[in-house]
């Protein structure tokens, strides 16, 4: 074979390997911007004080119910045996610390957290002025939002196992563990127990998608980080009290805080899932409609900072 022909049969290898490792390229810059995001928002003293006052929060629950029950007691005697769902049963079995911490924190705690760190992902590098730096580099704002949403889902997932862990290990500290009843009252392993602990504590992080497309829109409206956990946390704070009027009975199931609490349907033998499908639905549709606003915003948004 003449050199004319090896070499161009080396430019056609070359040619064939070039559009791999562009491949290899872009898809090492997705995973470095990914975890470039990861790290710098969990470094963060906000996130760190945000996760600590989740953590705490079983703790108190936990310390509370002890000290309530210490003479004997049920928990809430002598108030109608109101409290959050499980309450009651905590004494009985440590392991309901975790359902009942959940239950505790996903009215404001979680989705205020949640709102807080939406909020600032857009917002927050553009008044720092980093948000035109990260859009120098070949990522393109559509995977630059992508790469947003998906580190706030993840900050969802931790914060959620956060507070279910913080739970358990005060439960085993504070309280029996073993075998528990179902709400519908069959009997279910301790192991079997911590399988639906780990499943509602994925069920209540999928509740807050929603919350996480609308801190991103807010976000890509402003250029204060300030302003848009604020406005963020206003929204979540209007709907949960708009989810209590009666008179509003009609529009609140399309409220995105309406079926939060259905995980404990999950706690049911059968499980009853109706409404955890509705929640879920909720969340998706909640996700697309304002994820796609805030792509929508965010593309075509000229970046001053």
């Amino acid at each position: 074979m003449s050199q004319v022909d090896m070499t161009d049969l080396k430019g056609r290898g070359e040619l064939r390997d070039q559009p791999q490792r562009t491949v290899s390229r872009r898809t090492t810059l997705r995973g470095t911007l990914f975890a470039n995001e990861l790290l710098t928002t969990f470094r963060r003293w906000r996130t760190l004080a945000l996760l600590t006052v989740l953590a705490a929060v079983p703790i108190l629950v936990g310390i509370a119910i002890k000290i309530e029950t210490s003479d004997g007691g049920g928990v809430g005697q002598g108030r109608g045996g109101e409290g959050p769902a499980f309450i009651s049963q905590v004494t009985n079995n440590g392991l309901f610390l975790v359902f009942t911490a959940l239950a505790a924190t996903l009215p404001f705690f979680l989705p205020m957290a949640i709102g807080v760190i939406a909020g600032d992902a857009i917002a927050g590098e553009a008044n720092a002025g980093t948000l035109r730096y990260l859009l120098v580099a070949p990522a393109g704002r559509t995977r630059l939002l992508l790469t947003k949403y998906a580190t706030v889902m993840t900050f969802c997932v931790v914060a959620t196992l956060v507070v279910a862990i913080s739970a358990l290990a005060v439960g085993a500290l504070l309280f029996p563990l073993g075998d528990l009843t179902t709400i519908s009252g069959t009997r279910i392993t301790f192991a079997e127990g911590l399988g639906r602990a780990l499943l509602i504590a994925l069920v209540v992080a999928a509740s807050l998608t929603g919350v996480a497309a609308l801190g991103l829109f807010v976000s890509t409206l402003t250029g204060s980080g300030i302003a848009a956990m604020a406005t963020t946390v206003g929204l979540l704070i209007t709907v949960q009290i708009l989810d209590q009027i009666p008179q509003l009975h009609a529009l609140q199931p399309y409220f995105f805080s309406h079926y939060w609490l259905s995980f404990a349907d999950l706690m049911r033998e059968p499980v009853y899932w109706d409404d955890l499908q509705k929640n879920l639905g909720l969340q998706a549709l909640y996700a697309a409609v304002f994820g796609s606003a805030a792509w929508a915003r965010f593309t075509t948004k000229d970046i001053t900072a």
